[in-house]
């Protein structure tokens, strides 16, 4: 219900539009099937918002402004990667840094502060030698992005896989703050992989609504890197080896990764 009041005042000032939408998101409730993840929901929540208020992306401006901020200490960091004893890691850290951008929670977040925080933070988990082993066998990688502004500092970690084909997969629609295809272009992404749509509409990556092209690559590829908490409700439980990088921004994720509340968090499961 909060976020489908925070789409409607972004999308329109129509209380009468911002009501109906209000009564659409109650309605809903009452359908819920408590076992479909949370970004399952959230993708009926924007697509009401966009057919009630007639916007497509109410949080554009928002995610322009993000873009521009991270944009901002995009030098700073190449020089704190170039610095660092191990450029790898602090790369992976940065990216998560970048995972503190999250509009779809009641958090406010100061890109600056985390990254200084985050640099120096111990990991919840960290799974970072299997992560660089398989980095160093794999041919191809499918990278899936999470929201606009940390699609920024996902740049510093792909340009670390010197060699490698890299995929960077992003929603459909535009949901929440996530990254689609003109973020991606904006952050500066297709200078380091190729872009592609999951065909996810949700703010997460569930493999029941991806296209044909995604499957194929998600299937095929040597390596999956899994950002944010919306794409680690959807694969938690996959079937394949994923690299999931987040920060536990809440309590029910937390829980389920045993870690504590903010813990920034480097894990894979199903490793072979």
């Amino acid at each position: 219900m909060n976020q489908a009041l925070r789409a409607g005042r972004l999308a329109t000032t129509d209380d009468d539009k911002i009501r109906k939408l209000l009564d659409k998101a109650g309605d809903s409730i009452k359908n819920i099937d408590l076992s479909k993840t949370p970004a399952e929901y959230g993708a009926l929540v924007y697509q009401q918002a966009r057919e009630i208020t007639g916007v497509f992306d109410p949080y554009k401006k928002i995610k322009d402004e993000s873009i521009a901020e991270a944009k901002k200490l995009y030098l700073k960091l190449v020089d704190i990667v170039k610095e660092s004893d191990n450029p790898l890691l602090t790369s992976v850290r940065i990216a998560i840094a970048g995972n503190v951008i999250d509009l779809g929670i009641d958090k406010e977040f100061d890109i600056s502060a985390d990254l200084e925080e985050i640099l120096v933070q111990d990991f919840g988990i960290c799974d970072f030698d299997k992560f660089e082993e398989t980095l160093n066998r794999a041919k191809t990688i499918l990278y899936l992005g999470d929201n606009a502004g940390e699609s920024v500092f996902d740049n510093l970690l792909i340009e670390q896989f010197t060699g490698k084909k890299v995929i960077y997969a992003v929603r459909e629609v535009p949901v929440i703050n996530d990254v689609i295809i003109q973020d991606a272009v904006n952050s500066g992404i297709d200078e380091v992989a190729e872009i592609i749509s999951s065909g996810s509409p949700a703010p997460g990556t569930i493999l029941s609504l991806c296209n044909e092209e995604f499957m194929g690559i998600y299937n095929s590829a040597d390596m999956v890197i899994s950002k944010g908490q919306g794409n680690y409700e959807g694969l938690s439980d996959a079937d394949r080896s994923i690299f999931f990088m987040l920060k536990a921004k809440c309590k029910v994720i937390a829980s389920d990764l045993d870690v504590e509340l903010n813990d920034i968090i480097l894990k894979t499961i199903n490793y072979t």
